[in-house]
């Protein structure tokens, strides 16, 4: 790793960075530069993050991709009705040792034990086994047979769903769903992207994708971004804009009261500052303003809102609700 002389010169050299990690990606997915930014965004917070869409639009292929870019440890977790809490976090075995013949507990790590954790359709396993990605998504470690057992940094669970719509499906309760840095959207490609699309999968390719950053880089320039100064307004104007959303609470906006049951909590207002830290840095820009805040707001406070079934009646969305906000 390169040894930078100030907080400015590093700062200066994660720009460069984003962008290589960003043409490396674009070598296998095309489009979603919307979701690719903010995905890397999350990285760079520290957050986990969500991805909400249909079957077929490459969720699971663009964070293995992500993966391969990055020098972490990768595993993937095929989230199903009878996956069981320890076929995530591990469980020990009795063992025997060949040379006293003594009897003892062998721990085998589950694949939670990774730097970045590919929670596939979380949605298709009951709260159960959802609820064991919890203390690790928000403690960074996992208790196992009475033992708290730390995780590798940095550690991110970047998790897919299908809309809950759909049969077979768990929504996540609002604990979890909090956990999450961004709610991202994967939405269908343009004509010209899906041409694109079909053109390069339909052919012999064989890809080759260089790792752009390693473990101890990102850990770093987490470090960095939490180093960011913010101004006390930008700072005020993202708890305002949280606050508006608490219709029982005298910030709340009475415009809203029709079609919200529940705003947003703290975490919302910390990873709107936290986000537009690293949206500001990662577009050249050494402190963030009200702008990198309102780019990163929808992410953020999308599936930390509950419309109520009067806005669902009326057709309008969370989204619909937080741009009304903006």
């Amino acid at each position: 790793m390169k040894n930078f002389t100030s907080d400015i010169e590093a700062a200066d050299a994660l720009n460069p960075i984003f962008k290589q990690l960003k043409k490396e990606i674009s070598k296998v997915i095309v489009g979603q530069d919307e979701v690719v930014d903010r995905l890397l965004i999350a990285l760079f917070c520290n957050g986990h993050t969500l991805l909400i869409g249909v079957p077929g639009l490459a969720k699971t292929l663009l964070i293995s991709t992500l993966a391969r870019v990055l020098d972490l440890d990768f595993s993937r977790i095929q989230f199903t009705p009878d996956l069981m809490p320890s076929d995530i976090l591990g469980t020990e075995i009795l063992e025997i040792d060949p040379e006293n013949g003594q009897k003892y507990f062998k721990f085998l790590s589950g694949p939670i034990f990774s730097n970045l954790v590919l929670a596939d359709e979380i949605n298709r396993t009951p709260p159960k086994t959802q609820a064991a990605l919890l203390e690790a998504m928000q403690e960074r470690h996992v208790t196992v047979a009475g033992k708290k057992m730390e995780l590798k940094a940095p550690f991110f669970v970047l998790a897919t769903q299908n809309p809950i719509e759909q049969e077979g499906t768990y929504p996540l309760p609002e604990a979890q769903l909090d956990r999450f840095m961004f709610n991202l959207k994967v939405d269908y490609p343009s004509f010209s992207e899906e041409v694109e699309i079909v053109r390069s999968t339909t052919k012999d390719q064989n890809i080759e994708l260089s790792p752009i950053i390693k473990a101890e880089e990102i850990i770093y320039f987490q470090k960095l971004i939490r180093k960011v100064p913010v101004a006390d307004n930008v700072i005020e104007y993202a708890v305002r804009l949280v606050g508006k959303t608490r219709i029982l609470h005298p910030s709340g906006d009475p415009g809203l009261k029709d079609l919200l049951t529940w705003g947003a909590g703290p975490r919302a207002s910390q990873y709107l500052i936290l986000g537009a830290k690293a949206h500001a840095l990662l577009n050249g820009k050494y402190s963030p303003d009200i702008e990198n805040v309102r780019a990163i707001a929808l992410p953020v406070l999308r599936h930390r809102i509950v419309p109520s079934f009067h806005a669902e009646a009326e057709g309008i969305s969370a989204e619909d609700i937080i741009n009304k906000i903006l």
